[in-house]
Protein backbone atom coordinates (compact mmCIF):
# COMPACT_ATOMS: atom_id res chain seq x y z
CA UNK A 1 0.00 0.00 0.00
CA UNK A 2 1.54 3.28 -1.15
CA UNK A 3 0.79 6.93 -0.35
CA UNK A 4 2.47 10.30 -0.48
CA UNK A 5 2.33 10.87 3.29
CA UNK A 6 2.54 8.96 6.54
CA UNK A 7 0.77 10.92 9.29
CA UNK A 8 1.51 10.25 12.97
CA UNK A 9 -0.45 11.51 15.98
CA UNK A 10 1.77 10.60 18.95
CA UNK A 11 -0.41 11.27 22.01
CA UNK A 12 -0.19 10.13 25.61
CA UNK A 13 -2.45 7.07 25.39
CA UNK A 14 -2.32 5.99 21.74
CA UNK A 15 -0.16 6.68 18.71
CA UNK A 16 -2.20 6.78 15.52
CA UNK A 17 -0.86 6.31 11.99
CA UNK A 18 -2.50 7.08 8.66
CA UNK A 19 -1.55 7.00 5.02
CA UNK A 20 -2.76 10.05 3.11
CA UNK A 21 -2.70 11.93 -0.14
CA UNK A 22 -3.00 15.69 -0.33
CA UNK A 23 -6.78 15.39 -0.50
CA UNK A 24 -7.82 12.39 1.60
CA UNK A 25 -6.91 10.09 4.46
CA UNK A 26 -6.28 6.45 3.68
CA UNK A 27 -5.77 3.43 5.93
CA UNK A 28 -5.27 4.01 9.67
CA UNK A 29 -3.61 1.95 12.40
CA UNK A 30 -2.69 2.57 16.04
CA UNK A 31 -0.48 1.43 18.93
CA UNK A 32 -0.59 2.11 22.63
CA UNK A 33 2.03 4.79 23.08
CA UNK A 34 3.77 2.92 25.88
CA UNK A 35 4.33 0.05 23.40
CA UNK A 36 6.00 2.20 20.73
CA UNK A 37 9.48 0.86 20.02
CA UNK A 38 11.49 -0.16 16.96
CA UNK A 39 9.91 -3.63 16.79
CA UNK A 40 6.30 -2.46 17.14
CA UNK A 41 6.87 0.30 14.58
CA UNK A 42 8.23 -2.16 12.04
CA UNK A 43 5.15 -4.30 12.62
CA UNK A 44 2.54 -1.54 12.45
CA UNK A 45 4.08 -0.01 9.30
CA UNK A 46 4.59 -3.33 7.50
CA UNK A 47 3.37 -3.19 3.91
CA UNK A 48 3.06 0.61 3.86
CA UNK A 49 5.11 2.74 1.46
CA UNK A 50 5.24 6.52 1.70
CA UNK A 51 7.41 9.46 0.71
CA UNK A 52 7.17 11.95 3.58
CA UNK A 53 6.24 11.85 7.27
CA UNK A 54 4.32 14.50 9.21
CA UNK A 55 4.03 14.02 12.98
CA UNK A 56 2.52 15.80 15.95
CA UNK A 57 3.93 14.54 19.24
CA UNK A 58 3.24 15.40 22.88
CA UNK A 59 5.46 12.58 24.19
CA UNK A 60 9.04 13.78 23.59
CA UNK A 61 10.87 10.46 24.11
CA UNK A 62 8.51 8.54 21.84
CA UNK A 63 8.54 11.38 19.32
CA UNK A 64 12.35 11.20 19.16
CA UNK A 65 12.17 7.43 18.70
CA UNK A 66 9.68 7.83 15.84
CA UNK A 67 11.89 10.45 14.16
CA UNK A 68 14.93 8.17 14.41
CA UNK A 69 13.05 5.14 13.10
CA UNK A 70 11.79 7.10 10.08
CA UNK A 71 14.92 9.14 9.39
CA UNK A 72 15.23 7.77 5.84
CA UNK A 73 12.15 9.82 4.87
CA UNK A 74 11.50 13.54 4.64
CA UNK A 75 10.23 14.26 8.13
CA UNK A 76 8.26 17.18 9.57
CA UNK A 77 7.54 17.47 13.29
CA UNK A 78 4.76 20.05 13.63
CA UNK A 79 5.42 23.03 15.87
CA UNK A 80 4.52 26.71 16.10
CA UNK A 81 6.98 27.59 13.30
CA UNK A 82 5.39 25.20 10.83
CA UNK A 83 3.34 26.66 7.98
CA UNK A 84 -0.21 26.03 9.23
CA UNK A 85 -2.58 28.15 7.19
CA UNK A 86 -3.84 29.84 10.38
CA UNK A 87 -2.25 32.45 12.63
CA UNK A 88 -1.15 32.16 16.25
CA UNK A 89 -2.01 34.94 18.68
CA UNK A 90 -0.60 33.53 21.89
CA UNK A 91 2.09 34.82 24.29
CA UNK A 92 4.29 31.70 24.25
CA UNK A 93 3.46 29.82 21.05
CA UNK A 94 6.15 27.19 21.55
CA UNK A 95 4.18 25.86 24.54
CA UNK A 96 1.13 24.93 22.41
CA UNK A 97 0.86 21.16 21.91
CA UNK A 98 1.42 20.12 18.30
CA UNK A 99 -1.78 18.06 18.37
CA UNK A 100 -3.72 21.17 19.38
CA UNK A 101 -2.28 23.05 16.41
CA UNK A 102 -3.29 20.21 14.09
CA UNK A 103 -6.81 20.25 15.56
CA UNK A 104 -7.04 24.00 15.04
CA UNK A 105 -5.97 23.71 11.40
CA UNK A 106 -8.45 20.94 10.75
CA UNK A 107 -11.41 22.56 12.49
CA UNK A 108 -10.85 25.89 10.74
CA UNK A 109 -10.62 24.17 7.35
CA UNK A 110 -13.80 22.13 7.77
CA UNK A 111 -15.98 24.46 9.83
CA UNK A 112 -14.63 27.98 9.37
CA UNK A 113 -13.97 30.45 12.17
CA UNK A 114 -14.60 31.17 14.97
CA UNK A 115 -14.51 27.55 16.09
CA UNK A 116 -13.84 25.66 19.33
CA UNK A 117 -12.27 22.19 19.38
CA UNK A 118 -12.90 19.89 22.36
CA UNK A 119 -10.48 16.95 22.35
CA UNK A 120 -11.40 14.17 24.79
CA UNK A 121 -8.03 12.54 25.33
CA UNK A 122 -5.92 11.75 28.41
CA UNK A 123 -6.69 15.38 29.24
CA UNK A 124 -9.66 17.21 27.76
CA UNK A 125 -8.49 20.27 25.86
CA UNK A 126 -10.47 23.18 24.48
CA UNK A 127 -8.84 25.17 21.68
CA UNK A 128 -10.23 28.43 20.35
CA UNK A 129 -9.72 29.87 16.87
CA UNK A 130 -10.91 33.45 16.48
CA UNK A 131 -12.98 34.98 13.72
CA UNK A 132 -9.68 36.20 12.23
CA UNK A 133 -8.47 32.56 11.94
CA UNK A 134 -5.94 32.91 14.75
CA UNK A 135 -5.28 30.34 17.46
CA UNK A 136 -5.89 32.44 20.58
CA UNK A 137 -5.68 29.97 23.47
CA UNK A 138 -7.55 27.25 25.26
CA UNK A 139 -8.43 25.33 28.39
CA UNK A 140 -6.98 22.10 29.81
CA UNK A 141 -8.88 19.91 32.29
CA UNK A 142 -8.41 16.35 33.59
CA UNK A 143 -9.54 13.63 31.20
CA UNK A 144 -12.53 11.46 32.01
CA UNK A 145 -10.46 8.31 32.61
CA UNK A 146 -8.02 10.24 34.81
CA UNK A 147 -10.88 11.30 37.07
CA UNK A 148 -12.43 7.85 37.42
CA UNK A 149 -9.07 6.08 37.77
CA UNK A 150 -8.17 8.49 40.58
CA UNK A 151 -11.31 7.53 42.51
CA UNK A 152 -10.48 3.83 42.20
CA UNK A 153 -6.81 4.27 43.09
CA UNK A 154 -7.38 6.54 46.09
CA UNK A 155 -10.23 4.68 47.78
CA UNK A 156 -10.41 1.21 49.32
CA UNK A 157 -13.85 0.17 48.10
CA UNK A 158 -14.63 1.98 44.84
CA UNK A 159 -14.11 -0.29 41.82
CA UNK A 160 -12.59 0.35 38.42
CA UNK A 161 -15.45 1.09 36.03
CA UNK A 162 -15.96 0.82 32.28
CA UNK A 163 -17.23 4.16 31.08
CA UNK A 164 -20.62 4.14 29.37
CA UNK A 165 -23.97 5.94 29.52
CA UNK A 166 -25.42 5.49 33.03
CA UNK A 167 -28.91 3.97 33.47
CA UNK A 168 -30.09 7.16 35.18
CA UNK A 169 -28.99 10.03 37.45
CA UNK A 170 -29.57 8.24 40.78
CA UNK A 171 -27.25 5.31 41.35
CA UNK A 172 -28.75 2.00 42.51
CA UNK A 173 -25.36 0.31 42.79
CA UNK A 174 -21.86 1.62 43.48
CA UNK A 175 -20.89 1.25 39.82
CA UNK A 176 -24.10 2.98 38.70
CA UNK A 177 -23.45 5.83 41.14
CA UNK A 178 -19.89 6.22 39.87
CA UNK A 179 -21.07 6.22 36.25
CA UNK A 180 -23.65 8.91 37.02
CA UNK A 181 -21.06 11.06 38.74
CA UNK A 182 -18.53 10.58 35.95
CA UNK A 183 -20.74 11.07 32.89
CA UNK A 184 -23.24 13.69 34.12
CA UNK A 185 -20.57 15.49 36.10
CA UNK A 186 -18.19 15.56 33.15
CA UNK A 187 -20.87 16.89 30.83
CA UNK A 188 -21.48 19.64 33.36
CA UNK A 189 -17.77 20.51 33.37
CA UNK A 190 -17.70 20.69 29.56
CA UNK A 191 -20.88 22.80 29.36
CA UNK A 192 -19.61 25.31 31.92
CA UNK A 193 -16.24 25.70 30.17
CA UNK A 194 -18.00 26.22 26.83
CA UNK A 195 -20.32 28.79 28.45
CA UNK A 196 -17.34 30.72 29.78
CA UNK A 197 -15.61 30.60 26.39
CA UNK A 198 -18.77 32.03 24.77
CA UNK A 199 -18.65 35.03 27.12
CA UNK A 200 -15.26 35.85 25.59
CA UNK A 201 -15.76 35.11 21.88
CA UNK A 202 -19.52 34.92 21.34
CA UNK A 203 -21.19 32.14 19.39
CA UNK A 204 -18.91 29.66 17.63
CA UNK A 205 -19.12 26.23 16.09
CA UNK A 206 -18.00 23.51 18.53
CA UNK A 207 -16.49 20.28 17.22
CA UNK A 208 -15.35 17.34 19.35
CA UNK A 209 -12.80 14.60 18.81
CA UNK A 210 -10.93 12.03 20.89
CA UNK A 211 -11.71 8.72 22.56
CA UNK A 212 -14.76 9.74 24.62
CA UNK A 213 -16.14 12.36 22.24
CA UNK A 214 -19.17 10.30 21.15
CA UNK A 215 -20.10 9.33 24.72
CA UNK A 216 -19.86 12.80 26.24
CA UNK A 217 -21.03 14.85 23.25
CA UNK A 218 -24.25 12.83 22.92
CA UNK A 219 -25.59 14.70 25.97
CA UNK A 220 -24.27 18.17 25.12
CA UNK A 221 -26.27 20.10 22.56
CA UNK A 222 -23.60 22.82 22.40
CA UNK A 223 -21.30 20.38 20.56
CA UNK A 224 -22.36 20.52 16.94
CA UNK A 225 -20.32 17.65 15.54
CA UNK A 226 -17.96 14.82 16.44
CA UNK A 227 -15.10 14.14 14.02
CA UNK A 228 -13.06 11.03 14.77
CA UNK A 229 -9.94 11.80 12.74
CA UNK A 230 -9.79 15.57 13.25
CA UNK A 231 -6.11 15.54 14.29
CA UNK A 232 -5.00 13.29 11.43
CA UNK A 233 -6.96 15.44 8.97
CA UNK A 234 -5.12 18.47 10.34
CA UNK A 235 -1.80 16.72 9.76
CA UNK A 236 -2.87 15.96 6.17
CA UNK A 237 -3.65 19.63 5.57
CA UNK A 238 -0.31 20.65 7.10
CA UNK A 239 1.48 18.09 4.93
CA UNK A 240 -0.10 19.56 1.80
CA UNK A 241 1.07 23.05 2.80
CA UNK A 242 4.65 22.04 3.56
CA UNK A 243 5.60 19.45 0.91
Amino acid sequence: MRAEFLLIDNSNSFTKFALASRTALGATRKLRTREVDARSLSRVLRGWRFESVVMCSVVPKKGALLATHLRAHSFLAVNERTRLGIGIEYPRPRTIGADRLANAVSATHFYGAPVVVVDFGTAVTFDIISRDRNYVGGVIAPGLEAMTDYLHQRTALLPQITLREPPGPIGKTTRHAMLAGAIYGYRGLVREILAQIRTEIGRAKVVATGGYADLIASGIREIGEVREHLTLEGLRLIAALNF
